[in-house]
């Protein structure tokens, strides 16, 4: 074999890592349990320096800059409407805001000339070999690859495959996040307006494609909870319990969750794992060090899937070599970004009336605000990022 590295996932990281992975030389496969590339979702947003310099050594920056979304302002509201915080685009937009659909099918259109896609499969075993890793697939056939990578997010198949059951890696963090999308009812434009209670958020943004549409995102805290994460009745269910007799808009809201067809629904959570490989298997993205939310989870993905390819690439045939430099490189950056999704359910639904009012009080101060947004752009950047070549070449294992 020639450098054959199967990936799964197909949102972010593995047609990333799989793009560079065909400029450097590699043969990569990627397979995806969903039947096609997923479309829609919430914005993802870049910011600093080394998210910047990545886009832009992909090329990518031109496309991403005609088809951002500009960012949405927030604006959180009493009862009765009143605005008692006003967040600009910028805060949660940084540098360049698309939606994680758009993202997607650029990475993808952009891997495919070097990548075989496999939708409507899963990995459902993982055997190394002295050549290799022996894959079993849920519908095709077995097949050996040199590599295997893990960039299938927090609920990582191939970790829980590799590594051990997901509750040993993944940490509850206190809250849960529902998105959905409406009709837009409040003749929202591009900005998003938010209500909360002690302990949850419910808000609605304008569609930036289609302004007859509009988004939900509700958040709410809750210890673990036990449900399946293939039941949208009863996950539903638990967002109407959650949001039962608020006022506001929020009955509104959960009318219309009633009859949504595309919800999404997950624990805020954060991945840690001891080490990111195992043998010829490998994890990148959110399955290493990964947070539901607010943990640049994007940006770090793209860096990291760049930073893979190349220590594969300049390693040869030295994977354990590769894989650690990788880790080396990227451990700490990522953690550093990661640690902002612990306080993202804090900061979008404070526990009680006193710390809304604390937050609000806070964020009204624009030294305060632009500080903020200035550790964000640090944090994103606060790494050295190598420059590998990316000279097309055979990859020799």
């Amino acid at each position: 074999m020639n450098g054959s590295v199967l990936i799964s996932g197909a949102s972010i990281a593995g047609p990333a890592l799989a793009y560079w992975l065909g400029r450097h030389g590699f043969r990569p496969t990627v397979v995806e349990l969903a039947p096609a590339l997923r479309n829609g979702g919430q914005a993802v947003d870049f910011r600093g320096d080394t998210h910047l310099a990545v886009l832009e050594r992909m090329g990518l920056l031109p496309e991403l800059r005609q088809m951002q979304t500009g960012g949405s302002p927030i604006r959180f509201v009493d009862e009765s409407g009143r605005t008692l915080l006003h967040l600009p685009a910028e805060f949660a937009g940084g540098a360049i805001e698309v939606l994680r659909g758009d993202l997607a099918q650029v990475l993808y259109e952009r891997s495919l000339p070097h990548t075989e896609y496999v939708f409507g499969d899963s990995i459902t075993s993982l055997t190394e070999t002295p050549s290799g890793v022996l894959v079993d697939f849920q519908r095709g056939p077995s097949h050996e690859f040199d590599l295997v990578i893990g960039a299938d997010g927090l609920h990582s198949n191939v970790r829980h495959l590799a590594f051990g059951p997901e509750k040993e890696y993944v940490s509850h963090l206190g809250y849960y996040a529902a998105t959905w999308q409406l009709p837009n009812y409040l003749g929202l434009d591009r900005d998003s307006v938010g209500y909360n209670a002690p302990g949850r958020l419910a808000s609605v943004g304008g569609d930036h494609r289609d302004p007859a549409r509009a988004g939900a995102f509700f958040v709410f805290a809750a210890p673990e909870l036990s449900y399946d994460r293939h039941d949208p009745e009863q996950q539903k269910h638990l967002i109407t319990n959650a949001f039962s007799g608020l006022g506001w808009e929020v009955p509104r809201l959960l009318d219309s969750l009633r009859q949504a067809p595309d919800l999404y629904f997950d624990s805020i959570s954060r991945a840690d794992v001891d080490a990111w490989s195992a043998g010829r298997m490998c994890l990148v993205g959110d399955a290493a060090c990964g947070a539901t939310l607010g943990g640049m989870g994007t940006g770090t993905a793209v860096v990291a899937a760049y930073v893979l390819a190349g220590e594969l690439a300049r390693a040869k045939d030295d994977h354990r070599a590769a894989f650690t430099r990788y880790e080396s490189r990227l451990r700490q950056y990522a953690k550093g970004c990661q640690a902002g999704g612990d306080r993202t359910g804090k900061f979008l639904a404070p526990a009680t009336a006193t710390g809304i009012r604390a937050r609000n009080s806070l964020l009204s101060r624009p030294l305060v605000l632009n500080w903020m947004l200035k550790l964000g752009e640090w944090v994103s950047s606060s790494v050295a990022l190598p420059d590998y070549s990316t000279k097309p070449g055979r990859v020799s294992w």
